[in-house]
């Protein structure tokens, strides 16, 4: 079959119909089914951005505490004010290294529920053992 304008132009208008209808079918789904409106509503969220600012100084976490609900995408940027720290969350599989006076950032999404640890694992000073602080993820 050879394209004329003709097919080309009722191709076209084809498939705008669908673009245009795929809306309005969602709607017409979700009045028709029970708890389908819920599918659709949750769908069309995105997922929280939550940002923070850590501070390493004097071998401590400042703050030393994040809260977030689960499914957040989590940044955390992490300053050191006088020496080579890092960051590490083992559960998230995360870990980033802080150049003196410099800054990291990292980000994950807080997929799991729980209380976890986050520390420096270097070991160039017997204090990065005693950094900790702790990320707490909350249920939605």
């Amino acid at each position: 079959m050879t394209a004329t304008r003709r097919t080309l132009g009722l191709m076209l208008v084809g498939a705008g119909a669908c673009l245009l209808a795929g809306p309005a079918a969602a709607r017409l789904l979700a009045h028709a089914r029970p708890g389908a409106a819920e599918m659709v509503a949750g769908q069309e969220q995105a997922p929280n951005r939550r940002e923070f600012t850590v501070t390493a100084r004097d071998y401590r976490f400042s703050p030393d505490r994040i809260e977030v609900m689960q499914d957040d995408l989590v940044k955390i940027t992490v300053q050191s004010a006088d020496h080579a720290y890092s960051l590490t969350i083992d559960e998230y599989r995360v870990s980033r290294r802080v150049p003196a006076g410099g800054t990291t950032m990292l980000e994950f999404r807080a997929d799991r529920m729980g209380t976890f640890t986050f520390y420096s694992n270097l070991t160039s000073d017997a204090r990065h053992a005693k950094m900790s602080g702790q990320l707490v993820v909350r249920a939605k």
